[in-house]
């Protein structure tokens, strides 16, 4: 399997993609160095007795910095690099979970109306049309605001990742749907699946087995745009302090802690953090449009 995709067209088009590659080089080394960042920092974001007041806003190390802080320390004595990485670990995991539920809610609808039709596919198709209607951080806002009158106050902070995550998991289907039924109505009448349906095989298998494998192309690249959206959409919202508590260090709430920085010498508080979001966003859609003209031979 390894072997057939190092092979494949689209590794010797990666290959011939210098700015695909300095993308996956920059997401390599911020995703690997986010989901160890456990093991390769010395201190923890999370444990108070880790970090010190004493170290509070030290600059960076090319600012006569102390060389046990390369990227300087926030007003709490934190290591940036330590609460960037954790930061970026808990934003990732927001990101591919919501990812997750978006794909599998959308992909699984949108398969259903396409396939079915009639009455079903047009109730799916006006929810979508309603949802497209509304922004995406207004639904997640929508969704938030529903969850705080819902859950008891005492409850609330336990429930902020898992409030989050559905919240940009809900605004981002969508896309999912729109293209999965769209692709269905192309593939629905070709032979394979119509030998399928006569063979009496049950709908559901048709689905999973026939159509989508065949469909998963355009589908894998709104993966990787939608993994940037959710990751932009947690920032916005937790910079905006709607999404998590100051003590669980994503991106937008570092960058949400920076603002206060803005004016002061302390620049690296604000910019450092708000440097590594905007370079995991552009490698993955850098990625994502990679993968679209792989997929799409018209566009290359």
């Amino acid at each position: 399997m390894l072997g057939r995709i190092w092979r494949s067209d689209g590794m010797w088009l990666f290959w011939r993609s210098p700015a695909a590659v300095l993308a996956a080089i920059v997401a390599i080394v911020i995703i690997g160095g986010a989901l160890l960042s456990p093991w390769i920092v010395a201190t923890s974001p999370y444990d108070l007795a880790s970090f010190s007041l004493m170290d509070g806003l030290l600059p960076p190390l090319w600012q006569g910095g102390d060389p046990r802080f390369p990227l300087g320390t926030d007003d709490q004595g934190r290591d940036m690099i330590a609460a960037i990485l954790f930061g970026a670990r808990l934003s990732l995991t927001i990101g591919l979970m919501a990812m997750a539920i978006a794909s599998v809610l959308g992909i699984g609808l949108g398969l259903a109306a396409g396939y079915f039709g009639g009455r079903f596919d047009a109730i799916v198709m006006r929810i979508a049309d309603v949802q497209l209607a509304l922004p995406a951080i207004l639904t997640a806002l929508l969704i938030d605001g529903i969850s705080r009158g819902l859950l008891p106050p005492d409850v609330q902070q336990s429930f902020r990742v898992a409030v989050l995550t559905l919240a940009i998991a809900l605004s981002l289907w969508v896309n999912f749907a729109r293209t999965a039924r769209a692709s269905v109505f192309v593939e629905r009448n070709k032979d394979y699946v119509q030998a399928a349906i006569m063979m009496g095989q049950h709908p559901l298998r048709v689905m999973t087995y026939h159509i989508l494998p065949n469909i998963l192309g355009p589908l894998l690249v709104i993966m990787t745009v939608d993994l940037a959206s959710a990751i932009l959409l947690e920032a916005t919202l937790s910079f905006l302090g709607i999404g998590l508590p100051a003590d669980s260090p994503s991106l937008g709430t570092l960058i949400r802690i920076g603002m206060q920085f803005l004016l002061s010498g302390e620049w690296w508080i604000l910019w450092v953090p708000t440097l590594f979001l905007v370079a995991l966003v552009v490698s993955i859609n850098i990625l994502g449009d990679f993968l679209r003209d792989v997929f799409n031979p018209k566009v290359r």
